[in-house]
Parts: structure tokens; C-alpha cells; sequence
């Protein structure tokens, strides 16, 4: 209540009070000076009281659905001429090109951060397919394992549905089981995409979900099998792109689309047939939030790592980050 009621008179009336000060003839200069300082401290005060950060935060939209695709480069997007449903996102919402992978950029590592809202050092999954952290987490919440997104959700809103399917097992390792409404691996459907699509389709409409993941980890599977930019690689994100519009149209059948955010990233880029090094190619992936209270056609100069996603996600669902994260939501999105 302090910091509200602070809040409040600094920016009411701290104007007239400097205009006071400063038109009073019985107070000398020194006077007037220290007068203000205090107000300047109190006005800091107030603002500082009432930061995204310190407030209770309120909730942006009642669903957020978030699709991974694994090894998805933004290097080189504009090659990629056959995705009318990832430029329809563009074009609605806000998006960076350069968001970037903490190091090593391998899987495990980078979608443990896009979880942990932390990077290597913190979360302590070191590499490729980390199914423990080799170093350990720096802290750990009841469940033995560093704050995720959806451990956090649970804490905070103990009742909502939030799910996580996937087709590489190694997510399983990275997201608290235990905290979720629902997780699903669903093995070989590297061969065929539909079967996870369908999946997720059926749990989007059965659900409406507070929060939900559908990784796909083919686009990941083609780079390594005949290389990154190549012909088949597009060729297989033009498949995901048509698993987007079908996710799409699934939030639309279950009558939640107009308050869902719908988010798109990934872990890592890659060059030739690989990852897991340090070139741009590697590290940077699309980041591209489309929905309610989001600008169009936005793409943001800001700064944003692979740790900034679940805190952009916290705070469009109204969730207090935990202290032991790191990342930043991306506020420059916000309408």
C-alpha cells in the first residue's frame, strides 16, 4: 500500500509541489535545493516501488501455446519461401531473428535456458543430451531441480492445465515432470510429423491449456541428415509450417484463439551438418510471439537470449519469475 500510495502523489502532485518550492519567497535556495532532493528520492521511490518486477502482475491472455522446433536457424530465413503461416505471425506480431543460444549451442543446454529462464552456468546442463545437470543447479525447487516455467505455474496457480508433448526424449529431462498437467513423448514421429501434430491438436481442443509446448525435433533431424539451408531442409520446415496453421486452427476450434498468445522458437541454428560451436549461424534462432496486446509487424532492436523466453512467457500469464532466473521479458513486444 506504501508503494502504491507513493506512487500515486509522486505523479499527481509532484509537479505542483515543485512549482511550490520553487515560487516560495520565504524559503532561501538552500532550503528549496534540499526540498527538492527529497522529492526527486521520493518520486525514485515511488517508480522504483511499482516496477514490472515488484508489482503483482496481471495476466496478459488466459493461454499460451509455444511450438520448439528444434536446429531452427534464423540464418538464411529468406530462403525460406514456403511458409505462409510463420510469415502470417511476422506480420501480426513481434518477432527478433537474432535471439541467441547460450553456449554450447546443443539441445539439451539451450532448452533447459528456454525452460530455466537461466543460462548454462545456473540451470548446469552442459551438454548435448544432459538428462542430469553436470554441474550443479545453483538452486533447486521441491522437485530437485532448477525453477522451470512450468514448476513455477504450478507454485503459483496450483489448478491450471499446462502440458508439454515432444518427440525427442531429452525434453523430458529439462522440464519438471512432475510439475505438469500433462507430458507426452512421442517416439518416431521424427518420420512422421503428423502423428505429434495430431497429438497436440486433440490436447489443444480436449484442454485449453493454461500453457503448452509441442517441440518437434525433425527439422533438427533433417539438418543433421543432409545439412542446414539445404533444399530438404526447407522443405521440411515448410511441413512444420503447415503443423503451425493446423495448431492455429485447433486454438480456433476450441474457442480460445482470441486469448491465446501463440509463441515460436527454438534452441539452435546450425552449419553444415552440425552444431554445438560459436558461429552466428549456430546461435541465433527466430523468437516470435503473435496474439493479444502484441504489436504487428514489430521486429525489436532489443537485446534477447534463449533465458529470455520463459520470462517473457511469465510474465503474459501474470507469473512472479523466480529470483534465480536470469532472463528479461521482452517488454519491447508489448502493445
Amino acid at each position: 500500500m506504501w508503494c502504491k500510495d507513493t506512487f500515486f502523489i509522486c505523479h499527481s502532485n509532484i509537479f505542483a509541489v515543485f512549482l511550490w518550492v520553487l515560487n516560495d519567497k520565504n524559503l532561501d535556495t538552500m532550503k528549496k535545493i534540499l526540498f527538492l532532493s527529497c522529492l526527486s528520492v521520493l518520486a525514485w521511490m515511488g517508480i522504483s516501488c511499482n516496477s514490472p518486477q515488484q508489482q503483482k502482475l496481471q495476466p496478459m491472455v488466459k493461454h499460451v501455446v509455444m511450438v520448439g522446433i528444434d536446429g531452427w536457424a534464423a540464418h538464411d530465413l529468406a530462403q525460406a519461401h514456403d511458409i505462409p503461416n510463420i510469415r502470417n505471425l511476422m506480420a501480426n506480431g513481434s518477432y527478433t531473428l537474432h535471439k541467441r543460444s547460450v553456449l554450447p549451442s546443443a539441445s539439451a543446454i539451450n532448452w533447459a535456458s528456454t525452460f530455466m529462464g537461466a543460462p548454462t552456468e545456473l540451470h548446469g546442463y552442459t551438454k548435448w543430451n544432459s538428462k542430469v545437470p553436470e554441474i550443479p543447479a545453483l538452486v533447486q525447487n521441491n522437485h530437485n531441480i532448477f525453477p522451470t516455467i512450468y514448476s513455477v505455474i504450478r507454485e503459483q496457480k496450483p489448478e491450471a492445465e499446462t502440458g508439454c508433448t515432444f518427440d525427442w526424449d531429452g525434453v523430458k529431462f529439462v522440464i519438471d515432470t512432475l510439475a505438469i498437467s500433462h507430458w507426452e513423448y512421442i517416439p518416431d514421429s521424427y518420420v512422421d510429423i503428423n502423428k505429434n501434430c495430431t497429438i497436440a491438436e486433440n490436447y489443444i481442443k480436449e484442454k485449453k491449456p493454461f500453457f503448452y509446448t509441442a517441440y518437434f525435433g525433425t527439422l533438427d533431424e533433417t539438418g543433421h541428415e543432409h545439412g542446414w539451408y539445404t533444399p530438404e531442409y526447407y522443405n521440411t520446415l515448410a511441413e512444420i509450417d503447415q503443423v503451425i496453421g493446423r495448431l492455429i486452427q485447433a486454438l480456433k476450434d476450441a474457442g480460445i484463439y482470441d486469448d491465446t498468445i501463440f509463441i515460436i522458437t527454438s534452441d539452435h541454428g546450425g552449419i553444415d551438418k552440425g552444431h554445438g560451436g560459436m558461429t552466428i549461424e549456430e546461435l541465433e534462432t527466430p523468437f516470435i510471439v503473435c496474439g493479444k496486446g502484441i504489436k504487428k509487424g514489430f521486429e525489436t532492436p532489443d537485446v534477447v537470449m534463449q533465458y529470455d523466453v520463459p520470462a517473457t512467457i511469465a510474465y503474459i500469464l501474470g507469473i512472479q519469475q523466480p529470483q534465480a532466473w536470469v532472463g528479461r521479458p521482452v517488454m519491447s513486444f508489448f502493445e
